[in-house]
């Protein structure tokens, strides 16, 4: 049976799926067995073991009975929940730092990968103003973007083809000293060997492909995971029939889309205008 490997570093709710793993492991029990003493499906105990599904405190304290480990997990599910990272989000942060090549689009924001510390700083503390999330949930956010900025500088480098929409560029972040900072960073990435940066422009109107945030991420055995998001969650999709379109229309999407010449040409008429 292949088990998925655990990242129990990545984030509270993979520490939270590592350890559970382990305690059932060292009893020897199956998740099916698990499941028969907590009242779930072994489907349930999978989805938590791997990060696909947050522990309720109903899992929790069924957990530590079944266990017999007083409030261990209860203790650690409300690390879980305060945590700011959207369900699901962990998972994909788990293949982000195994990908050969990472295909993104972004609306609105600059994508994480790009942003700059006080463009990142900007947006995480407007969220904090608007009480969407505590200081200590910011401080996370701005941890974890740190280190995945920084896992990308491995060797080899994972090959990062990005594409923004125009409104990225639009939207002013942080005033016109971090705005311009920002578009130095753009203009920096679109230099390395191992990048492509695209903007997609408003001209574009239908011709669009994409209507939300997606990324595809290519694994060294060529297999290709697309991940988006809700308000609510993240989603990972594996199988072919629904990731092979996204691809498709991610191609179409860059053929449209301004070559990365005019893209920079663009991007330095954007920065033209900041201090």
């Amino acid at each position: 049976m292949n088990r998925k490997d655990l990242e129990p570093a990545s984030s509270p709710a993979a520490a939270y799926g590592e350890r559970l793993r382990t305690l059932r492991d060292e009893r020897g029990w199956t998740q099916d067995e698990l499941a028969v003493r907590m009242g779930y499906s072994g489907t349930h105990i999978s989805a938590v073991e791997t990060g696909r599904r947050s522990p309720t405190p109903r899992f929790s304290h069924s957990a530590d009975k079944a266990f017999g480990t007083g409030n261990l997990f209860e203790r650690r599910g409300q690390s879980v929940r305060n945590t700011s990272l959207l369900e699901g989000f962990p998972e994909y942060l788990a293949l982000e730092v195994k990908a050969v090549e990472i295909r993104l689009f972004e609306l609105g924001i600059i994508h994480g990968l790009l942003q700059t510390p006080a463009y990142a700083e900007a947006i995480t503390r407007g969220s904090v103003r608007r009480g969407a999330i505590t200081e200590q949930q910011a401080e996370e956010r701005l941890t974890l973007l740190a280190e995945r900025q920084a896992s990308m500088e491995r060797t080899p480098s994972p090959f990062i083809h990005a594409v923004l929409d125009e409104s990225c560029l639009m939207r002013p972040v942080g005033g016109a000293r971090v705005m311009a900072d920002q578009m130095d960073r753009l203009l920096a990435f679109a230099e390395l060997p191992t990048t492509v940066l695209q903007v997609a422009p408003y001209s574009l109107g239908e011709r669009r492909s994409f209507d939300r945030p997606a990324t595809l991420v290519t694994l060294t055995d060529r297999k290709v995971i697309l991940y988006t998001e809700s308000a609510q969650r993240g989603h990972l999709e594996r199988e072919s029939a629904f990731v092979t379109p996204m691809l498709t229309a991610y191609h179409q999407l860059q053929a449209e889309a301004l070559s990365q010449a005019e893209s920079v040409a663009m991007i330095q008429q954007f920065r033209k205008g900041a201090p």
